[in-house]
């Protein structure tokens, strides 16, 4: 429709528009009517790459994605603005080509076992949901995942599965990233980079510190590959290398002890995979979690944890924050043991089906430990358990935690044969980098609850999607050979 008109008339529409908008919001104080025309000079072209250009719009999600902010609609309902708009444009859109054209369904993907685990971890939030306690908020569990899993782990076998594809892809994220440290850290720099300060510095892009953190150390190993991958003959190397120093320091001053953490586990898992390790220290790291629960169980010596309620306080000072960490009186982790203790208490209520996805919040009161408890557990950030894998088994259940780390090992173990099995050194770096990403989300997830967030989720995804594209660059290679 807005191709008929005339160039003077979607001007003279487009100042309508920033009118009546303007209007609504001093009428009724709602910001976001102000974006209403952003939305009507983005849509237009937003629909047009999505017809005629769509690896564009597939870039474009990318690029949004570390400027994305959290928009609530209502008190219920939220979006991440602009990236999961676009993620729906790109759902919907491979849903109809795939309806309509079912061969141009990426083979890669279709053929490859680890696909077959993803419906499975799909089909198995399906039959929790059927058995959740609240429906609604399950359903719609379901649903953001299949928009998560569209885009970034099925779509790169279509648009991120050659050199110059990747290459453009790491350009555009890590740009836009990189936009984003700038910003804070010239905005955290005029505080004097104060640990309290730092969450403030972060509007609208993140929610907190931690998330922020947590995205900075997954693209930390990108950014490496860039710098390793440049041709040493060519300008630009040692600008790419400063890059890496400025961003280990606005991790530094981040605060994340969770994302510090990551970035020791990464630098391990580089060791590990090119020793073939991986399988050997997936059994022994199992080994040591199901010990270390059955000694807690036993006897209840987990209440041997619990915190002192007075004594648990946040810290405004970095030092003391980690020196209540060690000494266990840092607020955080209590508030966590106190999750954690009732989050074990649900899952052993029902270890089959769980009380179902998006769940936890809604029941978990009845289930809590006094004797756990801080002075923030009213919880009025409504947050979760704070460690997916405990969330994943109370929500649905001891089949849904077994596929879900079924799923992951079966990823790192093919990233591993990849790294040493491909002839092209960037191939090979890329299904390092992948493997490195994937072990650091895995690792920040043990004390957080971040693969249903836009951020981690989307890299979570896509480490899954490109396993898929690497083993099928493999596989291309041995059949070249043979």
């Amino acid at each position: 429709m807005l191709t008929t008109l005339s160039y003077t008339q979607r001007i003279g529409l487009g100042f309508l528009i920033f009118l009546l908008s303007g209007a609504v919001y001093l009428l009724t104080y709602e910001w976001w009517y102000l974006l209403l025309p952003l939305l009507y000079l983005v849509v237009p072209l937003a629909l047009t790459n999505l017809v005629h250009t769509p690896a564009k719009l597939y870039l474009l999600l990318w690029m949004v994605l570390p400027l994305s902010t959290e928009l609530n609609i209502t008190p219920a309902l939220g979006i991440d603005f602009p990236d999961e708009i676009l993620m729906l444009l790109l759902t919907g859109m491979a849903l109809l080509l795939w309806c309509h054209r079912p061969y141009t369904f990426p083979v890669a993907v279709s053929r490859h076992p680890l696909f077959t685990l993803i419906l499975l971890h799909v089909t198995w939030i399906g039959i929790s949901t059927v058995f959740a306690e609240d429906k609604l908020p399950a359903f719609k569990f379901l649903l953001a995942k299949c928009w998560y899993i569209f885009p970034f782990a099925i779509l790169p076998s279509v648009w991120l599965h050659t050199p110059l594809q990747i290459t453009r892809w790491a350009k555009y994220v890590l740009l836009s990233m990189g936009a984003v440290v700038a910003i804070t850290m010239i905005r955290h720099g005029g505080s004097g980079f104060g640990f309290a300060s730092i969450n403030k510095h972060l509007f609208p892009f993140f929610r907190n510190h931690v998330n922020y953190a947590a995205m900075l150390v997954c693209l930390l190993p990108v950014l490496w590959a860039v710098w390793y991958l440049w041709p040493r003959y060519r300008k630009g190397r040692s600008w790419i290398l400063l890059a890496l120093v400025l961003t280990l320091l606005a991790l530094l001053f981040a605060y994340s002890r969770g994302a510090w953490l990551a970035l020791l586990t990464g630098g391990a898992a580089v060791w590990i995979i090119r020793k073939k390790w991986m399988a050997m220290v997936a059994v022994l790291l199992t080994g040591a979690v199901l010990v270390s629960v059955v000694w807690l169980v036993t006897d209840q010596r987990y209440f041997k944890l619990a915190p002192d309620h007075d004594r648990t306080i946040f810290h405004t000072d970095f030092t003391e924050h980690l020196s209540a960490t060690v000494s266990g009186k840092d607020v955080s982790n209590a508030e966590r043991f106190y999750r954690w203790v009732a989050g074990a208490k649900m899952f052993a209520e029902r270890p089959v089906t769980g009380f179902g996805p998006a769940s936890f919040y809604h029941h978990y009161r009845p289930y809590t430990v006094k004797r756990f408890e801080t002075w923030v557990s009213n919880n009025p950030e409504h947050s979760t358990v704070h460690n997916y894998y405990l969330l994943t088994a109370l929500e649905q259940g001891l089949p849904g935690l077994l596929i879900f780390c079924g799923m992951i090992l079966f990823a790192l173990m093919r990233l591993q044969r990849c790294y040493h099995c491909l002839l092209s050194v960037f191939h090979r770096t890329v299904a390092l980098v992948t493997a490195v990403v994937l072990v650091m989300i895995l690792t920040i997830n043990a004390s957080s609850d971040m693969v249903e967030t836009d951020k981690i989720g989307s890299l979570f995804w896509l480490c899954l999607g490109m396993t898929m594209v690497l083993d099928n660059y493999a596989e291309q290679e041995r059949s070249a050979l043979a």
